[in-house]
């Protein structure tokens, strides 16, 4: 087989590894039209506060193509697809034929159309994080535009860096896809507690010198500006093949595109309407197709994905689920709020089941939840003891940093669907700490979130045996 891959981001990397896992065989080509191995996306904001450096962020050591027989063609970029000879066309010249040919172009940001935006810098690359680490060094004041999770993330880490920063957002509260006024309040009141300063409801209309305009004329000091206004999937490069595209890539259950020797997976994707922005989606998608390209599992099917949003900024824990705008008309509210704490806890519940949550402040019952959002099971009586596990049972719900009572079944890390009893299976097998586990099975190596968890399940299964972790 010969399998080309056009993208070598987190998706793209996630499935070159996952073919050659199964297949020892297969000619496998991939092009990545940045210049950099493979890296962790979630991660550039803490490359940004100067907490990580770019190569702690790399999701594949520099030697592992050549290794496992993988053709990388580093910073060159596909221009075509030649859907009858089955080649894909480089910007170079260079032509490569394919048997199979997967689209993880990604996705890109969104560049709204006001004068000198020229003079800011995306936040999407890590690149992008190299121009910005450097104009931090000198900039006085900073301002970033846009209010959603990565707007956060680089505000938070700019803040980190001593720099003074402005966030601005468009909507009346941050991350409204996200959360509920309340919540997004709550979360700019801890964010300027930690030096970010915050204006809602607010239009950018130009980017000055030094300065950043908004509608009506005010002017805010800026050395540097960040845009995270969003982002749009890539897709020209199948349109221009005459895919069918819509937002995204359009695409079955088994990821193929209307040409059933072309699959898509990851933010370039859209599978039954919707285009997913985070990585375990695309991870997900890319097991699936590496299953049916090598004949592993020819019956295996993707069937969307249910979303844990975790934030990845400093000082800050918040992590949000499902359906989490729905109102007390349309299902059960359950919450907790403690501004003067900077917590915030709400269930949205239908049928008996949860459909929704949101965690912010200190998160206990994150573990809890998500499984049972994950599973997608009737829920306790005891609504009290679902948002504060550490003070109530919970009717036989599992708690992530409880080892002895979270079933085999609970999965541990979302990003890359580990459960607890994979890592009790990877322990047995001699992984006796967390890097052991996480070379073995993955957990940890996604958004990071699930750390504690493993490290909690690693420490237990060592006492239980009288073994040092």
């Amino acid at each position: 087989m010969r399998l080309v891959v056009v993208g070598n981001g987190m998706a793209g990397s996630r499935l070159v590894s996952e073919v050659r896992a199964r297949d020892k065989d297969a000619k496998i080509t991939v092009f990545g039209a940045e210049a950099w191995q493979p890296y962790n996306r979630v991660l550039l904001s803490n490359v940004v506060a100067g907490t990580s450096s770019p190569d702690q962020v790399r999701l594949l050591d520099p030697r592992w193509y050549a290794d496992h027989g993988v053709t990388v063609r580093l910073g060159v970029e596909v221009t075509a697809i030649d859907r009858d000879c089955q080649t894909v066309v480089a910007a170079d010249g260079t032509r490569e034929p394919y048997d199979v040919l997967v689209l993880a172009t990604g996705s890109e940001p969104v560049v709204p159309p006001i004068p000198g935006v020229e003079r800011a810098t995306a936040f999407r690359t890590l690149d992008d994080c190299e121009r910005i680490r450097e104009a931090a060094a000198s900039a006085r004041s900073a301002v970033v535009v846009g209010g959603g999770l990565l707007g956060i993330e680089a505000a938070r880490g700019l803040a980190g860096r001593g720099v003074p920063v402005t966030l601005l957002h468009l909507a009346g509260h941050l991350m409204e896809r996200q959360l509920d006024e309340e919540a997004g309040l709550i979360l700019r009141e801890t964010l300027g507690a930690l030096g970010v300063a915050i204006r809602t409801g607010i239009t950018v209309s130009a980017i000055r010198e030094r300065h950043v305009e908004l509608a009506g004329g005010e002017l805010i000091d800026a050395d540097l500006v960040v845009l995270a206004c969003g982002v749009r999937p890539v897709v020209g490069l199948a349109r221009d093949a005459g895919l069918e595209v819509e937002r995204g890539v359009v695409v079955d259950d088994e990821l193929r595109t209307d040409d059933p020797s072309i699959f898509a997976i990851g933010e370039c994707a859209q599978h039954a309407g919707r285009v997913y922005g985070l990585v375990a989606p695309g991870w997900e998608q890319a097991s699936v197709v590496a299953d049916l390209v090598t004949g592993a599992d020819k019956g295996a099917r993707y069937r969307g994905s249910r979303l844990v949003t975790r934030l990845k900024a400093r000082s800050v824990e918040l992590a949000a689920m499902g359906e989490t705008q729905l109102t007390e008309d349309e299902a059960e509210i359950v919450r907790f709020s403690h501004r003067h704490n900077g917590t915030y806890r709400k269930l949205v519940i239908r049928d008996g089941r949860l459909v929704g949550a949101i965690l912010l402040g200190e998160t206990s019952a994150v573990g809890t939840l998500t499984q049972l959002f994950d599973r997608g099971g009737p829920l306790p009586g005891d609504r009290t003891g679902l948002l504060f596990p550490d003070l109530a049972g919970v009717g036989g719900a599992a708690v992530a940093d409880s080892p002895t009572r979270m079933p085999d079944s609970a999965r541990v890390c979302q990003c890359n669907n580990v459960t607890k009893g994979q890592i009790r299976a990877c322990w047995e097998s001699g992984a006796r700490n967390v890097e052991a586990v996480a070379t073995a099975t993955r957990a940890t190596t996604g958004c990071g979130s699930c750390r504690d968890a493993v490290e909690g399940i690693v420490g237990w299964l060592c006492e239980q045996e009288g073994v040092s972790a």
